[in-house]
């Protein structure tokens, strides 16, 4: 096993880490944001139904701001207030609720398990961390962490992005937080840090500070209520007491820059990157260098045709059950090669269309709209769009994907996604 970190990296001083705990609490009680999930956790009696709508909030908010989530979440709760409604719901229904919020397969995944909870556990949703991740697809360790201590009080830590880069701070760690070492030291010292006799108000402060206070590029570390614990906050204040003794002439020895002082730490930064004093707490936490996003071109065409009450129509279908953007509606679309020609891009088009209405379509008849780009977490996907109007009746190939007309009404209500309503 690999040797313990050095003390500096964790918290072994229980008067510390009481007095943490604390000072931690009293801000979360002043300062806590009202938001519509912390007010369900806190108000329902039902211990499903509030496991439930803290499962539905910490999904949603995978990946995506809370102020993005707030609106979709009202919504779904209306919609599906408890798990048997949701288990009844079809996954259309779903797509469309979730159209806008990315990342659908969530959406998915939790319906999927909700139809897991009713028809396997009799509505009764597990009661640990460790049972939910093991009994709920779409569940991994922090959703688990944050449903069992945010809705059962279980005295179980959580690690998220906001988690990561506080806790990063206020013990120094510069190895890159995505690693799994590093991460592994990150949980065992979330579970060492929560509060045993308020978990889920902990584990929502921690997070919370996160947000609002110890954010990723200009932190307001004055307001921060834990900063008397934050190891690169003393960095930093030493280095500027330094500095400015310095400035007035007075004897400067060397700064105790609380360097760990064990060559090959494995939770310090790595050599070829030392601490930068510009940066100040912003050294920490330090990322592997992001992959750079796979670039993508796709021709899409708008189909039109007037409806019987005159009012135009326009032609989506269904995407595949499974890759990206699964299940949902997209106007008739083509991936392209790179560096095709416009000229061959209209008549690869023209040929797509023709497989799907059964009919020649003249490469002339598209007419190019623009462009339009997205960006999905993983792929730079432009769009390039013609429009084509039809006139009289068109038989769409039984044996194609699913498809219908819908007007510009019918089409915002589908669920597509924010990439198709740009287009």
């Amino acid at each position: 096993a690999p040797a313990p970190p050095p003390a500096r990296h964790l918290f072994s001083d229980p008067a510390e880490v009481e007095a943490l705990r604390g000072n931690l609490l009293a801000w979360y009680d002043k300062c806590k944001r009202d938001l519509p999930w912390r007010t369900l956790a806190a108000t329902e009696p039902d211990v499903d139904r509030r496991a439930y709508a803290v499962w539905v909030s910490e999904i949603m908010l995978q990946q995506t701001q809370v102020a993005t989530v707030i609106d979709y979440y009202n919504r779904w709760m209306q919609k599906w207030p408890t798990l048997q409604a949701l288990a009844q719901a079809s996954l259309e229904e779903v797509n469309e609720l979730w159209a806008g919020l990315g990342y659908y397969s969530r959406g998915k995944r939790l319906q999927e398990a909700a139809r897991k909870v009713v028809s396997e556990l009799a509505g009764r949703m597990p009661r640990t961390a460790e049972d939910l991740q093991k009994l709920l697809p779409g569940v991994g360790r922090y959703t688990a962490g944050a449903i069992a201590s945010i809705s059962y009080g279980q005295a179980t830590g959580v690690v998220d992005g906001n988690v990561i880069r506080v806790l990063c701070r206020l013990r120094c760690i510069g190895a890159d937080s995505s690693s799994p070492a590093v991460i592994d030291r990150l949980w065992d010292m979330a579970n060492a840090l929560v509060d045993r006799s308020r978990p889920g108000d902990f584990n929502q402060a921690l997070m919370e500070l996160g947000a609002t206070v110890c954010v990723p590029k200009a932190p307001l570390c004055g307001e921060c209520p834990v900063k008397q614990h934050c190891r690169a906050r003393r960095r930093v204040e030493k280095e500027l007491a330094f500095a400015s003794q310095k400035l007035f002439g007075k004897p400067t020895p060397v700064p105790d820059v609380e360097e760990c002082g064990v060559g090959g730490c494995p939770l310090c930064p790595p050599a070829a990157e030392p601490w930068d004093s510009s940066l100040g707490v912003t050294n920490f936490p330090r990322k592997a260098a992001k992959k750079q996003p796979r670039v993508m071109r796709t021709a899409t065409c708008v189909l039109e045709r007037r409806g019987c009450h005159g009012a135009p129509e326009y032609l989506i279908v269904q995407r595949p059950s499974s890759g990206l953007l699964a299940g949902l509606w997209e106007f008739p679309s083509l991936p392209l090669a790179q560096d095709l020609q416009e000229e061959k891009q209209r008549e690869a088009l023209a040929d797509h269309l023709q497989a799907w209405m059964g009919q020649p379509v003249a490469a002339g008849g598209l007419r190019l709209i623009g462009e339009v780009v997205h960006i999905f977490s993983h792929i730079h996907q432009t769009y390039v769009v013609y429009s084509l109007p039809l006139e009289g009746d068109v038989t769409l190939d039984p044996a194609s994907s699913p498809s219908r007309w819908v007007t510009e009404e019918e089409f915002r209500a589908s669920a597509v996604s924010t990439a198709m309503k740009k287009v």
